[in-house]
């Protein structure tokens, strides 16, 4: 593969961590929410956090970088954003800083073949003057199976009708973006290597959110079960990749989350009291507060429960209109910034 999926190469998977030690109480870390494809968005709140220069390289120094997942679908560009932040995983490391990429329930969804919020722009961004060869053999590889599928909808539709509807339904990029995103590919790989939860200090970093479920696991057993998970491609109905109270999907701190209800009713279980909740997963962790993506805020990011609890997704994509946001974490001092959208 050439252009934007050749940089991938050059860049490994970064090692699955539950937790990172402070270098001090004085450590500043910046925490930015859901960024779907929205690479103008990014690159702006990057910068106006000093986390990058502006030629677009690591100027954070030791301050920590973390995103919170949702790198992906509904916008064009998350192939752009995943080779910054892939980058600046690396650069970071040299003047003592790091860069975390929290695990989102989108970047699962394409690891599993779930492409429903995938736009055109994505799969054009991985197409190359090869794109139409290789969807041509790829085609031919999986005829049987494409013929198989087509015959249950229509039995009478002949194989010339069936080659002309897949290749209409199948833009130029998606072969590339199918073997990048799959489990064994370069951005799966590096997808299910980021934590779907992690611990910096005291902050507790995930994207969705902590039920009192998996707050009875471990930080590594949970981070394990679901890169697991993801390295086989699990879509199996009890996969942890899309249980609703499991870290990638579940919203029970923020908001009624009508699947988890479900899930609790089902084995006879109650809902508990957000903010309960919420003290019962800082005491199973050891920490003092939960930062959270997932579920948009668009009046802006929110410190809930007198600080322990933080919404930092603003619906910063273009999709959404929301806020360009980022949250600055010194000591205990919390503090939410906007950064004006332009363009």
């Amino acid at each position: 593969m050439g252009g934007a999926m050749a940089a991938l190469g050059v860049l490994g998977a970064p090692a699955l961590v539950a937790s990172v030690a402070p270098s001090g109480p004085a450590e500043r870390i910046v925490a930015i929410g859901d960024l779907h494809g929205d690479y103008a968005a990014w690159t702006a709140i990057a910068r106006a956090s000093g986390m990058i220069d502006a030629g677009g390289r690591w100027s954070g120094g030791k301050s920590i970088l973390v995103q919170l997942g949702d790198i992906t679908d509904r916008g064009p560009d998350s192939l752009k954003i995943i080779n910054d932040l892939r980058r600046l995983q690396t650069e970071s490391a040299t003047p003592g800083g790091k860069v975390i990429v929290v695990l989102g329930n989108h970047e699962a969804m394409n690891v599993i073949g779930d492409l429903r919020y995938v736009s055109a722009g994505e799969y054009a961004a991985f197409a190359t003057p090869q794109s139409a060869a290789q969807r041509d053999t790829y085609f031919v590889a999986n005829r049987v199976r494409i013929e198989r599928a087509a015959h249950l909808a229509d039995a009478a539709v002949s194989p010339a009708a069936i080659r002309d509807r897949w290749l209409k339904a199948t833009p130029l990029g998606w072969v590339e973006h199918r073997r990048a995103w799959s489990a064994s590919g370069e951005i799966g790989r590096w997808a299910r290597a980021n934590p779907a939860i992690v611990k910096i200090g005291g902050t507790l970093f995930v994207h969705g959110g902590i039920s009192g479920e998996v707050a009875a696991q471990p930080l590594d057993v949970v981070n394990r079960r679901i890169a697991a998970a993801m390295a086989r491609a699990d879509d199996t109905p009890a996969s942890v990749l899309t249980d609703p109270l499991w870290p990638l999907w579940y919203r029970g701190l923020v908001a009624r989350d009508f699947d988890a209800q479900a899930a609790r009713a089902a084995v006879g279980r109650p809902n508990p009291v957000p903010e309960a909740e919420v003290d019962a997963v800082l005491k199973a962790y050891g920490a003092k507060r939960i930062v959270v993506g997932h579920t948009p805020s668009i009046k802006g990011i929110m410190v809930l429960m007198n600080g322990k609890l933080v919404r930092a997704d603003t619906g910063i994509s273009n999709y959404y209109g929301g806020p360009l946001s980022w949250l600055e974490i010194v000591g205990d001092t919390i503090t939410p910034h906007v950064v004006r959208r332009t363009g």
